[in-house]
């Protein structure tokens, strides 16, 4: 199974509250419903691809109403061809959606009413059930973090980002295919709305993979900064062999003071020395503590020397 449906099986065997499980069927009869009117009446049609969310569709409906319910599977007609299940429940369906907070004197709502969400264990119910119908995460194992959950209109994408800022959850909307498309991308707050849904398994996988993969990073960065530090001091290396070799051919190293000759000595004895390796060694011979910045000086005095010797200005 992808993590996606590994989150999706966690959170529908939760066992809930009748409250919290009004308010997590009342995202997904919200998001996976139509209502069909045909000579028997009145009836809720819900349709998923996920078999333990239309398991615990089922579950919810017996334990919250005195209804009927005919399932039915279909075969959705594209390249994978996955399985559709499908509830065709008869009822009072006015009256379960008005419990719900989907229906009132208004009609059908684009929108659960507040009071369905009022507990913050009934908006983490809801949050769970809207990604049960649609949502998606990224498995932490790939290049990148995103969570997703796909909505029919802006209503409903407000209505999520709304409930998600109450756990300090910050989302986006976007805009796909008509379809409105609230996502996060920081890992940390992935993190917040997995825990928030109550997935604590997936969660820790989420975690242990994230960990080990910023380590990984980390360990990269530091290995990209030490051949980025190896090849500065290479380059500088080459310039001042450089600077010595016209100094050489010019004749004028011996008439150099002792600190610029030692440097020079230094740098001839070992050419692929860095300036903290070098100082060490200046104070091994000398017994003369020198910074780096005390032999990067030295090394600029050289360079002068080196220019004037070719009749040559620095640009």
């Amino acid at each position: 199974m992808s993590y996606t449906s590994d989150i999706k099986t966690e959170i529908s065997l939760k066992q809930l509250s009748n409250d919290e499980t009004r308010a997590q069927l009342s995202a997904l009869v919200l998001m996976l419903s139509s209502i069909s009117i045909t000579s028997d009446g009145m009836s809720l049609v819900i349709r998923t691809s996920n078999a333990p969310v239309s398991r615990a569709v089922y579950r919810m409906m017996k334990q919250l109403y005195e209804v009927q319910i005919e399932t039915f599977v279909q075969r959705r007609m594209n390249l994978k061809k996955n399985l559709i299940y499908g509830f065709r429940i008869y009822g009072n369906i006015k009256d379960i959606l008005t419990d719900l907070g989907l229906f009132s004197s208004r009609g059908l709502l684009e929108k659960p009413l507040q009071r369905v969400v009022a507990k913050d264990s009934c908006a983490r119910a809801y949050l769970a059930g809207a990604f049960m119908a649609d949502g998606s995460i990224n498995s932490p194992e790939t290049a990148g973090y995103h969570m997703e959950i796909r909505t029919a209109d802006t209503a409903q994408a407000g209505f999520l980002v709304n409930l998600m800022e109450r756990f300090y959850i910050q989302a986006k909307v976007i805009e796909r295919r008509s379809r409105q498309i609230v996502y996060v991308k920081q890992a940390e707050k992935i993190a917040d709305f997995i825990r928030c849904i109550g997935a604590d398994r997936c969660l820790m996988e989420f975690e242990d993979a994230r960990i080990s993969r910023d380590f990984a990073n980390s360990v990269t960065r530091l290995a990209n900064v030490d051949m980025a530090n190896d090849y500065k001091s290479m380059k500088a290396a080459n310039a001042q062999l450089e600077d010595i070799r016209i100094l050489q051919e010019a004749g004028l190293v011996e008439k150099l003071d002792d600190k610029l000759k030692d440097v020079v000595m230094l740098r001839l004895a070992d050419p692929e020395a860095s300036l903290n390796e070098l100082a060490r060694l200046y104070q091994a011979k000398t017994g003369i503590v020198v910074s780096k910045s005390g032999l990067k000086h030295r090394f600029v005095k050289i360079h002068d020397l080196a220019v004037k010797a070719e009749g040559k200005t620095d640009e």
